[in-house]
């Protein structure tokens, strides 16, 4: 659910001067940014597709060339990509050192050669494709339960009822969270974008912190306990790896605890909000939908226009180790960088009407959604699954469902991460095609 969220202090500007209209205007916790940030980035790219945003301390970068760029480039590192956005306030702190929380290096954050190493043991382990093919049939019950719960009801909230529940439950039990503490760690892990990618108060902030470390013992005792008693879910089978002759100093249980917490986190957060913006997004477009509704085959082009049009991953931060350049713009060693990956997957150059939404547009799978080069997102290939599951299930049991009329959408104040908190629907079900989901 969306909190409030103060606004970044303004810090002494770097590099430009004067600072120039968009820079200064550059506000990604403002309603009117939240509700659109897409004509902000229309503007960026057009005025000034590399800028220092003094509020937030950062260059900001727009095109996608440029975000490739930095994507690819080993002058920019992944070090700061989940440290706190706003810099701890001493409460927060206490409330991390009270549950021993360390929060140390992971996939997401570290740079080659050790980054290297340590992806082709986790993806092996944990997210092959033998074992995204061995859950599919687990997300085709879990979309029909979900479906059956309200398809006679003629209304749902598709985020409460059906998008935030179902790859959270994957999710989980992927990595072998039993079903009775599901709702704990789903609490706990939604905590996660605001703590590290929103500004919040300081109250909030210790609030948040306090959460997070819940969220740490949790999944430290979850860590013990598969340490000590290994089944065949997700973390044992990376613990198993581990332990092999060879691996046993490629990290410690700190790594085990933090790569649970940021798989539980991203395996659901990204793939609940994507579901909800496509779904909105088809909703709006009749005729995408229909289209989708009665050509099946449409899906895989649909969830890869969906991943362009309204990403669920809207921007993400690097760090300049040296001094370098991003286009013709010189960017200063120890420059914090934010690339709008949500800005690139609009960019006029790579995407022909950009703002239209188009499921068969045939280069939309070069969106840069899941990120690019060497930190591309491993989960990728499960959330295409869930995706197209959904929208499979969705389309051929309710096509006539429409959006709910004067509804109003809002966000999670955050830089990153993007997604309706709630998106109500309606149909008549006594006009359901399948006969035994009438009333």
């Amino acid at each position: 659910m969306t909190e409030t969220s103060a606004e970044p202090h303004r810090s002494q500007g770097a590099g430009k001067c004067p600072v120039s209209h968009i820079a200064a205007e550059f506000n990604p916790f403002a309603d009117d940014y939240l509700q659109d940030p897409y004509a902000v980035f229309t503007r960026a790219r057009a005025e000034e597709p590399v800028f220092f945003s003094p509020s937030l301390g950062y260059w900001v970068v727009s095109r996608h060339e440029d975000v490739r760029q930095v994507f690819q480039d080993p002058a920019f590192s992944a070090s700061i990509s989940i440290t706190p956005l706003k810099e701890l306030c001493p409460a927060a702190v206490d409330e991390l050192v009270k549950a021993e929380m360390v929060m140390g290096p992971s996939l997401v954050n570290e740079d080659p050669p050790l980054h290297t190493k340590r992806r082709r043991l986790i993806q092996k382990a944990m997210i092959s494709p033998a074992r995204i093919e061995a859950v599919t049939p687990r997300i085709r019950a879990l979309t029909t339960s979900y479906i059956d719960g309200f398809v006679r009801r003629g209304h749902a909230d598709l985020v409460a009822d059906f998008a935030w529940e179902i790859p959270a439950l994957v999710a989980f039990a992927l990595m072998g969270v039993p079903d009775e503490d599901v709702e704990r760690a789903k609490e706990f892990a939604g905590r996660l974008a605001l703590f590290t990618w929103g500004y919040p108060s300081e109250e909030e902030q210790r609030k948040l912190a306090a959460g997070m470390g819940q969220y740490w013992i949790y999944a430290k005792e979850h860590v013990k306990r598969r340490l000590e008693d290994p089944t065949d879910d997700y973390i044992s089978n990376l613990i198993a790896a581990w332990r092999k002759p060879g691996n046993e100093d490629l990290f410690d249980e700190n790594y085990l605890v933090t790569t649970m917490m940021n798989f539980l986190f991203a395996g659901h957060e990204t793939t609940t909000n994507a579901t909800a913006n496509g779904l909105r997004a088809l909703l709006e477009h009749r005729d995408q939908w229909a289209a989708l509704c009665a050509d099946p085959s449409l899906v895989p082009g649909a969830v890869e226009e969906i991943l362009r049009f309204s990403s669920s991953v809207v921007a993400w931060r690097r760090e300049a180790t040296e001094d370098t350049h991003i286009g013709d713009v010189p960017i200063p060693a120890q420059a914090k960088v934010l690339v709008l990956t949500g800005s690139a997957n609009h960019d006029e150059e790579v995407f022909p009407e950009p703002e239209r939404f188009d499921i068969t547009r045939t280069n939309a799978d070069e969106h840069l959604a899941f990120g690019f080069g060497r930190h591309l997102c491993l989960g990728a290939p499960l959330a295409r699954i869930e995706m197209g599951i959904f929208l499979e299930e969705l389309t051929r049991r309710l096509p006539h469902m429409q959006l709910a009329e004067g509804q109003t959408f809002t966000y999670s104040p955050n830089t990153s991460f993007r997604g309706p908190d709630h998106l109500f629907v309606g149909w008549d079900p006594s006009q359901n095609p399948v006969p035994e989901d009438r009333p």
